[in-house]
């Protein structure tokens, strides 16, 4: 097997369990160095437990790799640039910023708690923005200093809940569309320093998720967080420097480019709304649909 990653640093956010622990697993089977990132939180994102994020590192470790704790909040603005220095102080550098971390705390909008949504939106927006700035500017100053490219990477996650959309998650779809945009936005950003930008959309079960439907042993297994993984480490290595700005759906047998908004049908504008009634039906009857999750529309 080749080692795609060989001799790279990588953060991985939120990899304690589940699908950032994969990404940590497979990055260091390939060779990276990587910085185990998580509070050990429950799935909506109270308490704290390193054990986690211990047993991620002592299990590189035991394979050969090398790995070390980081149990910084991301959302925090300090704590994310405490997590990018002690990935440079620790191993020299730093190539890859994964930003996983993540929680969930699902209500229909009616019904949807001020701190619901607060929560939701700092975990999975500021979390993904704070690291993503701190590693960004030492990017930057090191392109600077340097004079080349720096072949880094920042990957995301989005979800299919926010770029399809899903009842139940207008905090964490909000969040998770969000996250799409950043991410493009951030890919012409840093292009010219040798910083790629790009997304995953994961579709797998984790504690996050297995609660909200029953499947079966062959679908449970199909979605198992490590077929998340591949596409994530090819794009961290060295050889992706030409894919940007992309939202890649992984697992669940899936690997798809999502597409994102286009300007649909047209038609000629009008200061009086009165004599708009049947342009814009006409153009609502023409658009395609904004989106749809498992081949149901959902608009």
């Amino acid at each position: 097997m080749a080692r795609l990653c060989e001799g790279r640093v990588a953060i991985v956010t939120g990899s304690g369990r589940g699908i950032g622990r994969e990404y940590a697993l497979l990055l260091a089977a390939h060779g990276a160095k990587v910085v185990v990132n998580d509070i050990g939180g429950a799935a909506d994102g109270t308490g704290t437990d390193v054990t986690p994020a211990q047993q991620t590192v002592a299990d590189i470790i035991a394979a050969g790799g090398q790995a070390v704790v980081n149990t910084d909040n991301v959302a925090d603005w300090r704590g994310a640039k405490r997590m990018i220095d002690q990935a440079i102080e620790t191993f020299g550098t730093l190539d890859v910023l994964i930003n996983n971390a993540g929680i969930l705390r699902d209500r229909m909008l009616v019904n949807m708690m001020e701190e619901e949504w607060d929560a939701v939106i700092n975990v999975h927006l500021k979390g993904t923005f704070a690291p993503s700035r701190h590693a960004a500017a030492y990017w930057r100053g090191k392109n600077k200093e340097a004079g080349v490219p720096v072949n880094a990477r920042i990957i995301n996650t989005s979800s299919v809940s926010g770029i399809y959309g899903n009842p139940g998650q207008t905090n964490y779809g909000a969040a998770k569309m969000g996250i799409a945009a950043f991410t493009i936005i951030a890919a012409r950003e840093l292009k010219r320093y040798g910083v790629t930008v790009n997304a995953i959309a994961p579709i797998a079960q984790t504690r996050l998720t297995e609660n909200l439907r029953e499947r079966s042993a062959e679908e449970v297994e199909r979605r198992h967080p490590r077929h998340v993984a591949p596409p994530v480490v090819w794009i961290a290595s060295a050889e992706a420097a030409d894919f940007t700005g992309r939202v890649v759906e992984s697992g669940g047998g899936l690997l798809a480019i999502a597409e994102g908004w286009h300007r649909g049908p047209t038609a000629e504008p009008d200061a009086d709304p009165s004599k708009l009634g049947t342009r814009m039906l006409d153009l609502q009857r023409r658009a395609r649909r904004n989106a749809g999750m498992n081949g149901l529309d959902l608009d």
